[in-house]
């Protein structure tokens, strides 16, 4: 497995901005696995990110990459919602957005990879076809696939790694279908999985410090794959009102909520999430859509109130240390 990281450390693919080329290969040098994140993001982006890191290093490194959203959700309940976040539109100076496509660049982003593969490439959302993970293996790329039950799990024996990722871990939750506001804990989430499969295992969610790291070592992962802890640092293209959150006292606790992309998420309590999580309809991405113009008004205002502020539960250890440093600092 020439793709493991040398130190027991992985850096999770964060779309929407987190993962840059700078971060993961920070990570990669520093021993680590780096992941870029192609979620939301076109084919040509992807590539050019992949170029971009690879003038940055000559280590591994991953990308990640969303699978297509199932067919389209209740329209009417979308529509609801959107006239439902009218009022926080107009507090900013902003327009709703309209739902559009769901397969997030899939076969353009599937021919990129297979033409030129990075070390690895992970998948959230579900299992790519048995023959998309043949293809992939045989052009050199290695396949993980994130799941979040032992079910889950025992639908990817072809897959070369498992990211296992638990209940506690910040932005989405990795499940084959939305099955509600509710997940397992990571590290009886991963004894289940470690019981039915010899299978490498990435251990995720609510990771925060070598301990945790060393915990999970020891029921089995090969490695511990770490977002929220990347968030602050100088790498990291998180906007600068998310990482202020991140440090911000009056933000006491993290939650699931469907509120900013209509699938499971967790974030920082605010206003938003407190106001809308309970409305929200099970509709991804049309959701996303829909709360894309306001998260970006509000990230320009400097309001994080309504904004997606992802993280996990261990989000107080994220520091502004280097990437480097949280590296070897989280190496047991």
């Amino acid at each position: 497995m020439e793709w493991l990281p040398v130190r027991p450390v992985v850096q999770a693919p964060m779309a929407g901005g987190g993962s840059t080329p700078a971060l993961v290969a920070a990570v990669a040098d520093a021993g680590g696995l780096g992941f870029l994140a192609a979620g939301y993001v076109t084919a040509a982006r992807m590539r050019s990110d992949v170029e971009a890191t690879r003038a940055l290093t000559d280590r591994p490194f991953g990308v990640n990459v969303f699978l297509p959203a199932p067919p389209p959700a209740d329209a009417d309940a979308v529509a609801g919602y959107r006239e439902r976040l009218r009022p926080v539109a107009a507090r900013l100076g902003a327009e709703p957005g309209v739902p559009r496509g769901r397969d997030d660049d899939w076969a353009a982003k599937l021919d990129e990879l297979l033409a030129d593969p990075p070390a690895v490439v992970s998948f959230t959302f579900g299992r790519p076809a048995p023959e998309v993970v043949a293809a992939l293996r045989a052009a050199g790329a290695a396949v993980v696939i994130t799941v979040t039950s032992a079910a889950e799990a025992r639908r990817c024996p072809d897959a070369d790694a498992l990211c296992v990722q638990g209940v506690e871990a910040g932005g989405h939750q990795g499940t084959f279908t939305d099955r509600g506001l509710t997940g397992k804990p990571l590290r009886k989430l991963l004894k289940e999985v470690r019981a039915g499969t010899d299978q490498p295992l990435l251990a995720a969610g609510g990771i925060g410090t070598d301990r945790d790291v060393a915990d999970v070592l020891a029921l089995g992962a090969q490695a511990a794959q770490i977002g929220t802890g990347f968030l602050r640092c100088a790498e990291s293209g998180a906007g600068a009102v998310h990482k202020a959150a991140l440090a911000d006292p009056r933000f006491t606790a993290t939650a699931l909520t469907r509120a900013f992309s209509g699938r499971p998420a967790r974030a920082l309590v605010n206003r938003f999430v407190t106001e809308h999580t309970e409305a929200a309809p099970a509709a991804y991405p049309d959701v996303h859509f829909v709360t894309s113009p306001l998260r970006r008004a509000a990230a320009a205002q400097g309001d994080p109130h309504d904004l997606n502020l992802w993280a996990g539960t261990a989000w107080r250890h994220a520091t502004t240390a280097p990437a480097a440093e949280i590296v070897a600092a989280l190496t047991p």
